[in-house]
């Protein structure tokens, strides 16, 4: 059994806490600076607690789940990484760069693992679309487009009094969902090179942040496009990625995909196992456990995070200067 400690026990935090627990692989430790948030895990999930985070890594664990607000990320995984632990760490990897090399030497010189928790790496359509674009069967990939949206103040009720209602603590529908996808089709495409951005805030009742986006993306020679809002009734993802000899369509919420060639008729859909909202993030948790015991990573590595932090960072500077911004441009 892995001894892992959650630092930070709000609505992710818990996510991680619950689906840890059901590894059956982890004696999980709660650690939260609210009393009444740590007492819940305690009586709920039957876990030890703790209150300080500082203190807490001074003690045996094996592994850090950071899972407090995205300006502590940096800082919390370079004192884990210090103090000997592993680390996963909570999406987006921070809200600007500062602190970042700094991470990156800690790593470097601590021998240990260190995952960021784009739980998208486990969704099985994904792997399983990403891994026939790599076999080139279509040839190169020229286009895609990834297309999102979703009821967000019925998934999260209480977003108004959390970190999403500031950009500055993570917040916005840039920093807390597009950022998946710019992630996962990085890990396709490879690195945004430039991207141009249009957002507003449209609907969300409580918040001033942007919960529309579109934005216009270069990877090399590839195009790519993202429109995604926070309000719409349906629940739906799409992402599609176009080559000259066919294309590749992914549906999440159809947890299918299907390959279209080049002079074909029709789709031809290969579904996935049905998965409940917890299935993905258990999933992730087993994955990390592995790479703790020293098989291939399958997570998101801290250099493809740090990447897609600027893919963040350029699309806010691109929608406030109204210009196309190039990711390399992005300073601490």
């Amino acid at each position: 059994m892995h001894s892992v400690l959650i630092v930070g026990c709000g609505s992710i935090g818990e996510r991680h806490l619950r689906c840890f627990q059901r590894t059956g692989r982890a004696h999980v430790t709660a650690c939260e600076a609210n009393p009444a948030l740590l007492q819940r895990m305690a009586d709920t999930y039957g876990v030890a607690t703790r209150t300080d985070a500082t203190a807490a890594l001074a003690e045996p664990f094996d592994a850090v789940v950071v899972c407090t607000p995205a300006p502590s990320h940096l800082p919390l995984a370079t004192a884990a990484l210090a103090a000997g632990k592993h680390v996963l760490v909570e999406k987006p990897l921070s809200h600007s760069l500062a602190g970042l090399d700094l991470l990156e030497h800690t790593l470097a010189q601590s021998r240990r693992q260190l995952a960021v928790a784009y739980v998208y790496h486990v969704f099985p359509a994904l792997r399983e679309a990403r891994a026939f674009l790599a076999g080139g069967e279509f040839g190169p990939v020229l286009q895609a487009v990834a297309t999102s949206g979703q009821a967000f103040n019925l998934l999260r009720p209480a977003y108004a009094q959390t970190y999403y209602r500031d950009h500055r603590t993570g917040g916005g529908a840039i920093q807390d969902a597009l950022t998946h996808l710019a992630n996962w089709v990085e890990s396709v495409l490879g690195p945004t090179d430039s991207v141009l951005t249009d957002c507003a805030h449209l609907s969300l009742a409580g918040v001033e942040v942007e919960d529309t986006v579109h934005v216009a993306a270069r990877h090399g020679a590839a195009l790519a496009s993202y429109t995604l809002n926070q309000f719409q009734a349906p629940n739906e993802t799409t992402l599609q990625f176009n080559a000259a000899g066919g294309s590749v369509r992914i549906e999440l919420h159809r947890q299918r995909w299907g390959v279209f060639p080049a002079g074909a008729a029709a789709w031809t859909w290969h579904q996935v196992e049905p998965a409940e909202r917890d299935t993905h993030f258990i999933a992730q948790a087993n994955a990390f456990l592995d790479q703790l015991e020293g098989q291939p990573p399958r997570l998101c590595s801290l250099a493809a995070a740090a990447q897609t932090l600027r893919f963040n960072l350029a699309a806010l500077a691109s929608a406030a200067s109204g210009s196309r911004v190039f990711c390399r441009d992005i300073a601490p």
